[in-house]
């Protein structure tokens, strides 16, 4: 809910001398709400919450106040209150409560019906959306419905206003949401060159931005436009910009509008949480039409008005307390929303497709094959309960002339029953779909095709990054690919359209694959770097990544792809006796520097997509912690460990500027255009996963120890 909307913050909730007793009622949903009830969200429609207003006013307000917000009778009703006694309940336990006991002169005098639409009424005003469905009368029905949570409400003012003193003067700002144009199909295939619409910017994964008001030349002359406090913690969502207007989430399930070219705030959306749920990192949002789609920490996609932010729906994609999250944001194609799940609980991860208008599931692709099902065979006759793994990391690409969805699929933890195969005929211990590109068609979920990238992982190096669409010569003629990379920083390009093996280029940062089929892809793995002797390995690079979800950028003009990496290694060791290890393989992973190591771990590389061939590499002492960013200007905008944002000449490799900044960078850059100048932005916080992998290698640099979390952005001076 927007907290600058005028029914922002005394819109409210509950009815009677409740205040005391709701206490009493429900102390244990105030600690533990998501604990008390697992049911489907209730819902209401519109009319009831009219209906319900009427209620309010004739039998409730003279105690809780016409707004809800208590008084000398009773205390209040609304925000934080109601959502500490009630949300999370059965919507029973609200409406048998009401039913029962109020109003405390003539308990039990109000209808079913009556009762329905004071409900109604109250979970409206507390923040949560009217839908199609009627909120049912029957107490079996409402036994198996939850009242949600609606959405943070914001603080009164520490100091009102005199009511003594005279009217203030209102001062209006200009804001970019009041001439905001909804987001097209046709402004996702080709957006604007000022916009950045998507979390690579564009659907086919380039990273890259048309504007060159920022080049070479005077890249030396970038300065602080404005700067934006967000909250403290591993942020790594990358921004959206459309028309003047800023959409940033930040960790702790808190998005905002901001002025793209001010900074000022426009709204807030603060998502009300239950207590036991784990903050996780988001890495990005998406905007279709006029709603901001929004991934949170308790595993639900939100639909936000973008205009206001107000919820339009909000629907749960997985199960939070089974250790599922949802880290990769939303994609949208065909009027369908595609969320990615991350964990390692039985049975797996998997792509779930929304109907953009609704929030309902249309379907879900499960990216660890079934049995019985193609590729589920590939499991070492394991049962399903036993598979687990295969989460899908970031958010997919899409081809709207092949009309296919492309995700990179992660590994499995569980290595040890896929270790040595059973040897029964049919079964193979390749474990589908790990570590594999997936073609997916959005209106169906169905799969148009797969590869695998490498069989039955050992080393948690899997391939689930950014699956870029890039059309290259291959064999005299141009063809569409879909390239990626994995941990091992081996890029691969499939032929889009069937997922035919096309290439590969190692970046030569890994030490597991020997050799490489040059007509199939097929690996041939190093003897030297296999599991299960009982001796310790050294395996590069560390599963933290050579490559890791940091995304490289791709400029179609010089055909080049400038990748971030980091240069370490990891020792694997036998897991001492009766413990598990971190692979259930039993050994331990620990990081180290490469044996050759100069002690330069962050690693920039420029390499020809069509020659297979480096243009520059430039490497130092501090790990890469953030995208690059390619611009038409000629400069590549990467971040790293030691706190710095640098511009790299494109063709060159020579660093042309940088700023340290007040901590690390730990999300992509982008770049965007309001009233013709061109600004840079970036997220900077602790730096994510990242910094907190690869910190140890490098103890002389310090950062500051009570991170900050900011909202960097930079343009030229004006003239």
């Amino acid at each position: 809910m927007s907290i600058l909307s005028p029914r922002s913050a005394a819109v409210g909730i509950l009815l009677t001398t409740l205040a005391a007793s709701l206490a009493v009622a429900a102390p244990t949903v105030a600690r533990r709400p998501s604990r008390g009830h697992r049911g489907p969200p209730a819902t209401f429609t519109a009319a009831q919450a009219v209906q319900g207003r009427a209620a309010y006013a004739a039998t409730c307000g003279s105690c809780h106040g016409q707004n809800l917000s208590g008084s000398e009778f009773a205390g209040p009703l609304n925000g934080n209150r109601f959502s500490q006694d009630w949300s999370g309940k059965s919507a029973a336990a609200l409406f048998t409560y009401i039913r029962t006991r109020m109003p405390p002169s003539k308990p039990g005098s109000l209808t079913p019906e009556t009762v329905a639409q004071l409900v109604a009424y109250i979970v409206q005003v507390n923040g949560i959306p009217a839908g199609r469905a009627s909120l049912p009368t029957d107490p079996v029905r409402l036994a198996a419905l939850t009242i949600p949570y609606g959405p943070v409400a914001p603080a009164p003012p520490f100091m009102p206003l005199s009511p003594l003193a005279p009217p203030m003067p209102l001062v209006t700002l200009a804001n970019p949401l009041n001439h905001m144009t909804p987001v097209t199909d046709a402004m996702l295939r080709h957006p604007a060159p000022g916009d950045w619409l998507l979390w690579r910017r564009t659907y086919d994964d380039h990273g890259f931005s048309p504007l060159r008001e920022i080049t070479q030349h005077n890249v030396s002359d970038l300065r602080v436009a404005w700067t934006w406090s967000i909250p403290a913690g591993p942020n790594e969502t990358t921004p959206l910009e459309h028309d003047g207007v800023l959409f940033v989430g930040s960790y702790g399930d808190i998005v905002q509008a901001l002025d793209a070219k001010t900074g000022n705030l426009l709204w807030q959306y603060s998502r009300r949480l239950p207590s036991d749920a784990r903050l996780s990192v988001k890495r990005n949002l998406a905007i279709y039409e006029d709603t901001l789609l929004v991934p949170t920490s308790d595993d639900h996609v939100v639909a936000l008005d973008a205009r206001t932010g107000t919820v339009l729906w909000d629907t749960a994609v997985a199960d939070y307390t089974k250790s599922w999250q949802v880290t990769g944001g939303p994609l949208v194609a065909q009027g369908v929303v595609m969320q990615g799940v991350t964990g390692q609980s039985p049975g797996g991860a998997w792509i779930e497709g929304l109907d953009f208008k609704t929030g309902r599931e249309l379907w879900r692709f499960h990216t660890i094959a079934r049995p019985g099902e193609p590729g589920g065979n590939s499991w070492n006759g394991l049962p399903l309960d036993k598979r687990s793994g295969a989460s899908v990391w970031t958010a997919g690409s899409y081809d709207p002339q092949l009309h296919l969805a492309y995700f990179g699929v992660g590994q499995t933890y569980d290595t040890g029953p896929l270790l040595h195969p059973i040897g029964e005929p049919g079964v193979t211990n390749d474990g589908l779909y790990t570590d594999s590109t997936l073609a997916i068609d959005p209106a169906t979920g169905k799969l148009a095709w797969h590869f695998q990238h490498v069989h039955n992982d050992q080393w948690d190096l899997d391939w689930a990054f950014e699956q870029q669409l890039i059309e290259l010569p291959v064999r005299g003629a141009t063809r569409k690919l879909v390239v990626t990379s994995g941990k091992m920083g081996i890029y691969e390009g499939m032929d889009a359209a069937t997922g035919r093996y096309i290439f590969s280029q190692d970046l030569g940062i890994q030490n597991v694959v020997a050799s490489i089929d040059p007509r199939t892809g097929e690996k041939k793995i190093n003897p030297e770097v296999v599991v299960g002797d009982g001796k310790p390995h050294t395996i590069c690079p560390h599963p933290g990544g050579g490559r890791n979800w940091i995304a490289g950028s791709y400029d179609d003009a010089t055909r080049t792809v400038y990748v971030p990496m980091v240069e370490s290694c990891m020792d694997l060791i036998p897991a001492p006796r009766g413990e598990r290890g971190n692979l259930s393989s039993g050994v331990n992973w620990y990081i180290r520097a490469r044996p050759d190591s100069d002690g330069k771990f962050g690693r920039v590389e420029a390499l020809d997509l069509a020659t297979r061939k480096p243009v520059w590499i430039d490497r130092q002492r501090a790990p890469e912690t953030t995208c690059t960013l390619a611009t038409a200007g000629g400069l590549v905008f990467a971040g790293a460990l030691d706190r710095y944002l640098k511009a790299y000449d494109g063709a060159t490799g020579r660093t042309l500027w940088q700023i340290r900044l007040d901590d690390v960078p730990g999300a992509c850059p982008i770049s965007y255009s309001v009233d013709g100048r061109q600004y840079i932005a970036v997220v900077v916080s602790r730096g994510g996963s990242e910094a907190g992998t690869f910190a140890v290698l490098v103890p002389e640099i310090q950062n500051p120890p009570e991170h900050g979390a900011t909202l960097w952005v930079f343009a030229l001076p004006q003239r």
